[in-house]
């Protein structure tokens, strides 16, 4: 296990879970977000490989729609 800031919350998560994964399990939507990790926009053909280390700070943000 290790732990990850995600949206400036810890979060213990299984080593080796990628981005696709980390969105599944937090039953977050795959359309329509952006995913940082330490700043660092992660996109989404990148999703299924890039992992996480301990402490990092993830960012999800939720595109919307307004006027």
């Amino acid at each position: 296990m290790i732990t990850i800031h995600l949206n400036e919350r810890s979060l213990d998560i299984d080593d080796n879970l990628n981005v696709l994964q980390l969105l599944q399990q937090i039953s977050s939507p795959t359309k329509g977000i952006a995913v940082a990790i330490n700043t660092e926009i992660i996109s989404q053909s990148q999703w299924e490989t890039e992992t996480f280390n301990d402490n990092d700070n993830v960012l999800i943000i939720q595109a919307t729609q307004g006027g």
